[in-house]
């Protein structure tokens, strides 16, 4: 078994395949306080409640934005597991030439995530990643790497309207009766949530402009279906993309 782990600044996300299949998956909430002793007991709860054993993961591959917890989960997974994970990081191999200006300066899980959609969907591809950040990349009909556009993600936008409003109550990210809110939860639900499809279904179109009519939109991270339920620009929902990239990059690599 491969466990696949995408350390993200909110969330992290992991996933066991056995070959090509994802079985079981888990998020949890990003800690950088956290110690690898902490994290390596979590990670054995997990394998315990889906019925894993930890001598049963063969190989570890890890995806990383948070360079702090990066060499903390290597070392939960030496410790408790008794593997030295493969980090995605600018030495290894992953099949997708990376155009950008810098390639260094490209978050491990944008470019995996470039390496699933290759893989699995095929290119050109716009890959909307809804996670802390509101991501847009794109993928060239060649399968490159091109570059792509970063916005805070809703859930900022959301901690951002809470904290300097006074007035302004927190709210959860659901579906308003309509557009034209009638009470304040409902006028900030849909800001929020057609806000940002009016958002994604303009980024959208103008990467189609310049990649070209045939592109595919893929949309991946926690909300991803949410959005997706509101517009018809996203053709592919796929929330566990990052982990299956991953499984990919491994298998490059091995």
């Amino acid at each position: 078994m491969l466990l696949t782990i995408d350390i993200g600044n909110t969330h992290i996300a992991m996933g066991v395949f056995t070959g090509d299949s994802l079985g079981s998956r888990w998020r949890m909430a990003t800690a950088r306080e956290r110690t690898g002793d902490e994290y390596g007991l979590q990670l054995l709860g997990f394998f315990r409640q889906a019925g894993v054993a930890k001598d049963e993961i063969a190989a570890v591959a890890i995806a990383s934005v948070v360079p702090p917890l990066t060499g903390v989960f290597v070392g939960a997974c030496r410790d408790y597991l008794q593997r030295e994970a493969l980090v995605v990081d600018a030495g290894v191999k992953t099949g997708v030439p990376i155009r950008y200006d810098d390639p260094r300066h490209v978050g491990a899980d944008r470019v995996v995530d470039a390496v699933a959609v290759r893989a699995l969907y095929g290119c050109p591809a716009c890959i909307v990643d809804f996670g802390t950040a509101t991501t847009f990349d794109a993928v060239s009909a060649q399968g490159e790497y091109l570059g792509g556009a970063i916005a805070p993600g809703i859930e900022i936008a959301a901690d951002a309207l809470f904290q300097r409003a006074a007035k302004l109550p927190r709210v959860d990210l659901t579906r308003p009766p309509a557009a034209i809110g009638r009470n304040t939860p409902h006028a900030i639900q849909s800001g929020l949530l057609y806000g940002y499809v009016g958002l994604v279904e303009g980024m959208v179109a103008r990467f189609g402009a310049e990649l070209g009519l045939e592109m595919q939109v893929i949309g991946t991270g926690g909300l991803a279906e949410t959005v997706a339920r509101e517009t018809d620009v996203i053709q592919i929902v796929a929330p566990w993309l990052t982990l299956e990239g991953l499984r990919i990059v491994w298998a490059l690599n091995s």
